[in-house]
């Protein structure tokens, strides 16, 4: 299997900030990468870079073998490129946004005019076309501007944060969608801040924070990364819970966390949890919940970073400049 997005070496400065700081990116005809970071991590530039839309300072980057700064034009011929905000013409129909774009593409009229009807029966927006975009609700503007980015059919699909805003259903949607173009063999890199999306969607991870690329592989080996599992302890008496809290403390030699009525805690080693039930029922503690998992994505995001996923880095001048 070839590679259809190989990077080595990217680096992109805006003044003295580093967008990209030596990232390396491989994928692999067919798959789906996901990107994962916070805002200012790095992703957004990356995506522009590999889409031709900027110019490393440093580093290589090819798409289906074609080098991003000599052959832009050979790159752009076989990508499509899905923002972070719906691109579409709020005053013009769903079809004629796609028409527009077959027509600029060098489709004739009536290629255009059956490739957009294509598109949107795919997309469920058939009988939607005739109206006018700004009429569309979110999710149906954001499955408009990826259908237009699939007018031109292309080997390569850059996703933005393309469900950032939509409601869960509007995400589920979408994320059918994605998993469709991944069973027709189109290549995938999606930048997100939703584990839950790469979880679900990726092949392959990779994970940025500050310019850099600071973990890859598949979902279950960055979570198998971390060493730990989760302890979770949920007792049947609220009044109990900082007894619980404390019992877990002292059996882990570390503090654990309060979410939702739950103690939860990373464990290295699963013999502690008899320890503590042991503890639990000397105390006359009585569990409702009590199970032990492996790590979830956005808690080896914590573990990599310092930080949840959701935790914004804060915005940077990559944001601002994009």
């Amino acid at each position: 299997m070839g590679h259809a997005i190989e990077a080595e070496g990217l680096v992109k400065h805006y003044g003295e900030t580093k967008a990209l700081d030596g990232v390396d990116l491989v994928v692999p005809q067919g798959r789906l990468l996901g990107v994962l970071g916070p805002n200012g991590a790095g992703k957004t530039t990356a995506v522009r870079v590999l889409a031709t839309l900027l110019r490393p300072d440093a580093g290589t980057a090819r798409v289906n073998g074609f080098d991003v700064r000599r052959d832009a034009h050979q790159v752009r011929s076989m990508i499509g490129l899905t923002g972070q905000y719906a691109a579409v013409d709020e005053m013009l129909t769903g079809v004629e946004n796609l028409l527009m774009i077959g027509r600029l593409l060098g489709l004739s009229r009536a290629d255009a005019r059956r490739r957009a009807a294509e598109l949107l029966e795919r997309f469920s927006l058939s009988d939607a076309g005739g109206r006018a975009a700004k009429t569309f609700s979110g999710g149906m503007r954001r499955r408009l501007d990826l259908a237009a980015s699939l007018v031109g059919r292309p080997q390569v699909l850059f996703l933005d944060e393309p469900t950032t805003g939509l409601d869960p259903r509007s995400r589920n949607e979408l994320w059918d969608v994605v998993r469709g173009l991944m069973a027709d063999g189109v290549t995938v890199l999606l930048t997100t801040q939703y584990l839950e999306e790469a979880d679900q969607l990726a092949d392959d991870i990779v994970v940025f924070d500050h310019g850099r690329v600071i973990a890859s592989g598949t979902s279950d080996e960055l979570k198998s990364r971390t060493g730990a599992q989760v302890l979770e302890v949920r007792p049947v008496q609220e009044a109990h819970l900082d007894l619980v809290v404390q019992v877990v403390a002292d059996v882990i030699d570390d503090e654990p966390e309060i979410s939702g009525g739950k103690v939860m805690a990373a464990v290295h080693d699963p013999a502690v949890v008899p320890a503590i039930v042991r503890r639990l029922d000397d105390l006359g503690v009585v569990a409702s919940e009590l199970s032990l998992r492996r790590s979830s994505l956005d808690e080896v995001f914590l573990s990599l970073t310092g930080h949840r996923a959701e935790e914004e880095a804060g915005v940077g001048k990559e944001e601002a400049l994009v």
